[in-house]
């Protein structure tokens, strides 16, 4: 039986494949300790790291390296470095894009998103306000949240032996 779930994440994913899904307002409102002008992050980022985490864009699903990265580590924002989310959190939601049950305490801040008619969590970087992706209520135990994140806005630090 396919449901409303289903059916919304299907068409959310088809339409961002096709390159329809782009943000139109910077990070979200708020002071951050780490702060740079429109300039500045743009010689910074690569233009899809600019898209996604300053502009609100989506990658495309199953373009990111990260999301079959198995190894033992940190992933961070790739805007500032702040240390995001533990490997040991990350799990495959069979979305296209990388997954975690839990963030790492304080890094990750949630603002209201409202786009194609449904209301969602936005997640950005606590440190930079860079727009990392979406936490939906449909994740795993023991937290139930699934941070749906861009590959493209993330940097992975793999643990030292």
């Amino acid at each position: 039986m396919t449901t409303r779930r289903a059916l919304v994440r299907g068409a959310f994913t088809i339409l961002t494949a096709l390159g329809f899904v782009r943000g139109t307002r910077a990070a979200p409102s708020g002071r951050f300790d780490f702060a740079l002008d429109d300039a500045e992050w743009r010689r910074r980022l690569t233009a899809a790291q600019y898209d996604v985490l300053r502009r609100e864009g989506t990658e495309r699903a199953f373009t990111s390296p990260l999301l079959h990265e198995k190894r033992r580590g940190l992933f961070a924002c790739a805007g500032c470095g702040r240390d995001l989310f533990s490997s040991d959190t990350k799990f495959d939601s069979g979305t296209g894009w990388p997954s975690f049950w839990a963030s790492l305490d304080k890094a990750v801040g949630t603002e209201k998103a409202r786009s194609f008619g449904m209301v969602r969590s936005a997640a950005h970087c606590a440190r930079c306000g860079g727009h990392l992706g979406h936490v939906f209520d449909d994740g795993p135990k023991p937290t139930g949240l699934r941070y749906c994140m861009n590959g493209v806005a993330l940097a992975f630090k793999p643990a030292t032996p």
